[in-house]
């Protein structure tokens, strides 16, 4: 028995930090050519209009496309309020958004930006705890907004310029 040799473990050498890289970024290399390869062929171009006639027409409709464009202009500060409540008075904070069409809107938006949001701060300090508690109160206080700012900006400037106004953020403590 003192003649058998005891069976010994074998350590293979590791491979080298050199094939794993090579691996890896032929591997890389292979997913980003199977990406770029799908983008090439998956991408479709739109086809060409058979006269000069549909072409102008096309350009029409995209530029009618591009005025009618929905913009979101983002208050440049959330409103932060207090409302009255039966248990106790609440702190709100709501960040606005406001949804125009086209870019002549858009700059009436931004250039009136401090009537809207005198306007939206008078509208919003009118609701109570148990209104902005609810989804139908949050929900007839954006549709009082909206009205109340269309109201206002068509006295000021002839046109209603916001078509929506959306909550982005909603606190209530």
């Amino acid at each position: 028995m003192a003649d058998e040799k005891e069976p010994q473990l074998e350590l293979k050498p590791a491979r080298s930090k050199k094939t794993l890289i090579i691996i890896v970024v032929a591997v890389l290399l292979l997913v980003g050519g199977g990406v770029g390869g799908w983008l090439l062929l998956a991408g479709g171009e739109e086809p060409a209009p058979a006269t000069a006639e549909q072409g102008a027409a096309a350009d029409g409709q995209a530029t009618a496309k591009v005025a009618d464009a929905a913009l979101y202009v983002g208050m440049p500060r959330a409103f932060v309020f207090n409302v009255a409540g039966k248990p106790r008075d609440r702190l709100v904070q709501i960040k606005v958004q406001l949804m125009v069409r086209g870019s002549d809107a858009e700059g009436l938006a931004k250039q009136h930006t401090p009537l809207i949001e005198g306007t939206l701060l008078r509208v919003f300090s009118a609701a109570t705890v148990q209104q902005l508690s609810t989804v139908e109160g949050k929900d007839k206080l954006r549709k009082d907004s909206v009205e109340e700012i269309r109201r206002v900006l068509t006295e000021l400037t002839g046109k209603p310029v916001v078509e929506q106004i959306l909550f982005t953020g909603f606190v209530m403590q």
